[in-house]
């Protein structure tokens, strides 16, 4: 039976990953912060295991366990992250170090503590990336520089790992269905307030925060398309799944930078001077 880990498993692409993979005949270990969603993995009939993928001695202890009880990784999917809203100045070094940890720098940790069972198995690494990472836009600064270095850690790491046997694939969703836009909304919540100089243009940052659901594709969809590309004979480099996921790539290459820039300020409300 092939062996599938999944982080970020609480809810939204990673719990409906979990549930795909599982389907398909994959034993799934599925990882998450908080004990409640352990719990609840598990009862689900995963092997649930409590992670924050930021914790060096807790991913080599992953690493020990899934050595002693499988030997071997045949898929690891780099799930686990979120989406810093608001202005970059606001959020400041500190939001950004915050994110790329999470959502850049973990996913250097989790395939390095897992390498050894993932060259075992010659398999395969899939990261979540974002469109976002393509088509940066206002207000989620931090969170599109993040997704643009998944995008360059993935095409480094397809080629490192080439010689062992592992394959890397990005994935890059667009508009999913899931909790995202109500934890990037919480997120932006926390920057906005009346001693921010972009105090008046919160509607725009509380709209780029909702944008990831406008017209979502549904998540059972997106799992299913991803594990589909998986179980590819030669799985694609990249794969975009999502509404938008084409659309948006394509007007960031063809549409000039400044007609682009000053579409994007109209539609989050940057327009005029403070």
């Amino acid at each position: 039976m092939p062996v599938a880990l999944i982080t970020g498993c609480s809810s939204g692409i990673g719990r409906t990953l979990a549930d795909a993979f599982k389907m398909a005949g994959y034993e799934v270990w599925t990882t998450a912060r908080k004990p409640e969603d352990v719990a609840a993995l598990s009862v689900a009939g995963f092997t649930a295991v409590q992670l924050d993928v930021n914790d060096g001695k807790a991913l080599e202890q992953l690493g020990e366990r899934l050595n002693q009880q499988h030997g071997g990784l045949d898929v690891l999917i780099n799930n686990a992250g979120y989406g810093a809203m608001g202005p970059l100045l606001d959020g400041g070094v500190a939001a950004m170090q915050r994110q790329f940890e999470t959502n850049v720098f973990s996913i250097v940790g989790v395939t390095r503590a897992l390498f050894p069972m993932l060259r075992r198995s010659k398999g395969l690494v899939v990261n979540i990336g974002s469109v976002s990472g393509v088509l940066v836009t206002p207000f989620a600064g931090a969170y599109c520089a993040s997704k643009a270095a998944v995008h360059a850690l993935s095409d480094a790491l397809r080629m490192e790992l080439a010689p062992f046997g592992i394959r890397v694939m990005e994935v890059q969703p667009g508009a999913i269905e899931s909790s995202f836009a109500k934890n990037a909304g919480h997120e932006a919540e926390q920057l906005i307030n009346e001693q921010s100089p972009w105090f008046p243009l919160r509607e725009g940052i509380r709209a780029r925060a909702k944008a990831s659901q406008d017209k979502p594709t549904p998540t059972v969809e997106f799992a299913a398309q991803l594990l589909q590309a998986v179980q590819r004979n030669k799985p694609p480099r990249l794969i975009r799944i999502g509404n938008g996921s084409r659309a948006l790539p394509l007007l960031a290459a063809l549409v000039p930078k400044g007609l682009l820039e000053t579409t994007l300020m109209k539609r989050f409300g940057l327009r005029g001077q403070l």
